[in-house]
Formats: C-alpha cells, structure tokens, sequence
C-alpha cells in the first residue's frame, strides 16, 4: 500500500496552515504520514531516500511553503507524485489554476521542473511566482514587522495604499533584459514574473505564460508617475488592467533579467522577504551558473 507524505506548513496563512488537512482523507484512500515540513526528520534527503517507488507528497502551505519546497527538496523530489493542497493566505500559485483555499488537491510535477533562478546579495534561489521589487518588497517587509508584533492578520492592501501615499520612495532603475539595457525614473515596482499573480491576487503580468517553451519571463515596470497618479492607477493590478497605462507601465519578456535600483530596498520571493537589495538578476530554467558573475559584472 503507498503512503502519502503530507508535509504541512503550520505557520501558513497566519498562523492556520494545518486547519482543513484532515480534508485530505477524503481525497486519498492511501495511508498518510503527516510531517511538519520546516523540519522532517533526517531532512528532505533522508525523507526522500525512505520513500517507495508508489509512494507520493502532499504539500500544505501557501507560495513561501511551495519555495522552500523547490529550494530544498530539489527537483530529486519530482521523480515522486507530488500534490498541491493550498491552506497559505495569498495561494497566488494556486490561483493561475482556479485553486483556492483548502480546495481538492491537484498534481504539480509539471509545474515544478527548469524554474528559473534569481541571484541576490551573494545568493541563488529558484522561484514559482515571482520576485517583487519595489513597493511589493516594502510591503512583504513592513507585514513582517507587523507579524512579529501581533498575530492579527496583516493588510497587505493598506500597507500598499499607505506606502504610496506617504511612506515609499520611488527609484531609479537600470535594467538589462537578454543584453539590452534600459533605464526609468520614478519606479515604483519592478517585479520578475514566472507566473501571472503575486502579493494576494495582484496580476502584474497579465500575458505571461508559466508554460512559455522558451522559458521567458515578464518584468513589469511601474514608473515615471507622482504619489496621486501612481494611487489611481494601482488597484488596477489586481485585474491585470494597469498594462493598459503603457505611459506609465512597461512589460519587458526575457530569460535574463537584471535590475538595479541607485538605493537599496526590499525584495521578495514567492513571498519570502530580502532586506537591503541594489539589484538581482533572474535567469530562465534551471540555475545559471554564470548568474552571480553577470550580476556583479553588470553592477560594475
């Protein structure tokens, strides 16, 4: 008989990553196991290697789960059966497949192979959704500080409201895409897109394709508007309306991506917060090894 490994993530979506996974009896006849996933025993290379040829996983969390997944489990874990059952707070990844919250779980193999790879501060880690650059980035780092205080929910939205309003700065940016290199004033955010949402529901790249053959990705660049302009303008992301502002908004698709802003800010991955970022660079499919030495040669 296989047996199902449910690797749940107990601090997901505010603190409730492990409500509703005893839903997952309903969906699997099969014997499961269920491990805190931020420390199976042993660690991934242990639980994989003790794992059966009809054995499969379950991952319960939201996208920061799904990205510590990919960065240390590997694409080893993918020679197994691995399942998706979204219980994080944002479940973006989740929604470019009609996913939502506690939802029949649903195979992702497919969707785990030849990600890209993005290089920050002296670092490579693989991405699922995107990386944030910008207001997104303060927006990940003021919630943290939040969540540190309290365990109410954090309000992505009037972080972001706020911060366009008072607190964020805006930037300037270099950015060199497959060699050509631009540069914007005034920019607000410059996110990385693998798939279409980040940040809760917001749609940055309406036409990016998870699937693209190529492997391309879609940087999005908010820029050149005042605090006013920018506001009007914002809430239109979330139905991925805000491109049809192409004075203000440019979509650049490449397979690698760098940007340096001239003062540091916070990044985010799938979520996860970078404090103190100047600039990262994003390559298509599998690690580059060559990404680190192209980013520190392009900031010279």
């Amino acid at each position: 008989m296989a047996t199902g490994y449910v690797l749940f993530n107990e601090k997901a979506g505010n603190g409730r990553g492990k409500e509703g996974i005893e839903k997952l009896t309903a969906f699997f006849k099969d014997r499961l196991c269920y491990l805190d996933m931020t420390a199976p025993e042993g660690g991934y290379p242990a639980l994989l290697g003790r794992m059966q040829q009809d054995d499969f996983l379950v991952l319960c969390g939201g996208d920061g789960t799904l990205n510590c997944f990919i960065n240390e489990a590997g694409e080893a874990a993918l020679s197994f059966q691995v399942w998706y059952f979204p219980t994080g707070s944002g479940n973006d990844f989740a929604k470019e497949f009609g996913k939502n919250r506690g939802e029949e779980p649903f195979l992702i193999n497919d969707y785990l192979k030849d990600l890209p790879v993005v290089s920050v501060n002296g670092t490579e880690r693989r991405f699922l959704n995107g990386v944030g650059y910008g207001i997104d980035g303060y927006c990940c780092e003021v919630g943290d500080e939040l969540r540190a205080k309290s365990d109410k929910a954090v309000n992505y939205t009037a972080i972001a409201i706020k911060g366009l309003l008072f607190h964020y700065r805006p930037t300037k940016a270099t950015v060199i895409v497959d060699g050509r290199e631009y540069t914007y004033n005034k920019v607000w955010i410059a996110p990385t897109m693998k798939g279409r949402y980040y940040g809760g529901g917001m749609n940055p790249a309406p036409k990016q394709d998870r699937k693209d053959p190529e492997g391309k990705l879609s940087l999005t660049l908010f820029h050149g508007s005042g605090r006013l302009k920018t506001l009007m303008i914002f809430p239109s992301i979330f139905k991925g309306e805000h491109v049809k502002n192409e004075k203000y908004v440019t979509v650049l698709e490449g397979k690698e991506i760098m940007v340096r802003f001239d003062s540091p800010r916070a990044l985010q991955i799938d979520g996860e917060t970078v404090l103190n970022v100047t600039s990262y660079t994003a390559c298509a499919g599998v690690s580059s090894k060559n990404a680190l030495a192209k980013e520190e040669t392009a900031m010279v």
